[in-house]
């Protein structure tokens, strides 16, 4: 992880990697994080910047890491992923983060957007299936309620493609 992490730096940075912070942009080069479609909000999440410029110290990687990883539980997965599902990190699901999260699974191109009808639909299924309350959003325990009930979300982790 060290090795991975060091060499998003620049050389003359390598030397100190355990106090330098790699910039969002360079992230984004990783691999496993240039083929998912939220990894804007991957590095957001997991980003402990002051600036919010969403780069991460060596302790944000490994984090990230950890809740990627195998041996991470279904309840720490579930919980980062409802933290990169809530694009308005406000602590709740509501319409506008399930259309964003929509969007982001089928892609942006026209020809896999969803029209405003099935965007409604599929929005009205989804809380039908996982807002317990009934008022309108879905909150982190009812996130983790369905989660809890999808062997395909343990099985695979979550969060990964």
């Amino acid at each position: 992880a060290y090795k991975k992490f060091s060499e998003l730096l620049p050389k003359e940075e390598r030397e100190s990697a355990c106090s330098a912070r790699v910039p969002k942009n360079r992230m984004l080069e990783l691999p496993e994080l240039q083929a998912n479609p939220f990894q804007h909000r991957i590095c957001h999440v997991f980003s402990t910047s002051e600036t919010g410029d969403d780069s991460m110290s060596f302790e944000d990687f490994l984090d990230m890491l950890s809740v990627f990883s195998d041996s991470a539980t279904s309840d720490i997965k579930s919980h980062y992923a409802f933290r990169i599902f809530d694009f308005d990190d406000d602590g709740t699901l509501d319409r506008k983060d399930l259309e964003q999260l929509v969007n982001c699974l089928t892609g942006q191109g026209e020809e896999s957007r969803l029209s405003s009808t099935e965007m409604e639909q599929l929005i009205q299924n989804i809380l039908e299936e996982s807002d317990l309350d009934r008022d309108g959003t879905i909150n982190i325990s009812e996130f983790q309620h369905v989660v809890s009930r999808s062997p395909d979300f343990a099985r695979c982790g979550g969060l990964q493609r």
